[in-house]
């Protein structure tokens, strides 16, 4: 009995950490910063996007994806952890609601740019992105599994192009 009792105690002091991270850090500091391009994230309240690995703090971002390119490689931005554990929270585009960044669908390639340009536009549910696709010409939705980090650098790579030719 004792040790069933020992066994219980020390799973819940595991999992209550756990539970208590599985919720997105709302509000989000006024100074926090973007660990890939540097914005302030809580200017954009409507783009933020939030990652949470295992033993590592919160991270924020000021869209879906900066938070893509830090969870396909995290060394470069000097973040850790284990990115396939990583709790991860973006806001539905119409709703602004917090959702599992996992669970949700994306639509790419869409007329409406996001603090850096290009975006991937979050939605909780599929009636909601095929809708938004129609709307504003996205070229496709996709689950977060589909989402490759080619796409991501290429996405970051023309809105440097386009920086780059306004400087001129």
């Amino acid at each position: 009995m004792k040790m069933l009792c020992r066994t219980i105690v020390m799973l819940f002091c595991l999992l209550v950490p756990l539970a208590l991270n599985a919720a997105p850090v709302d509000p989000v500091d006024p100074d926090e910063r973007c660990p890939v391009c540097g914005m302030k994230v809580a200017k954009y309240p409507s783009w933020i996007a939030q990652l949470h690995a295992v033993g590592e703090p919160v991270v924020m971002f000021d869209g879906v994806k900066d938070m893509m390119a830090y969870y396909f490689y995290p060394k470069k931005y000097d973040g850790g952890g284990d990115m396939a554990a990583a709790d991860i929270w973006v806001k539905d585009y119409y709703s602004l609601q917090w959702i599992d960044g996992r669970k949700a669908l994306y639509v790419v390639g869409s007329d409406v740019l996001g603090p850096m340009g290009d975006e991937l536009i979050p939605f909780e549910k599929r009636d909601a992105a095929d809708n938004f696709m129609k709307d504003h010409q996205g070229k496709t939705i996709l689950a977060f599994d589909d989402i490759e980090a080619e796409m991501i650098m290429a996405m970051k790579k023309k809105h440097m192009m386009k920086m780059k030719k306004k400087k001129k």
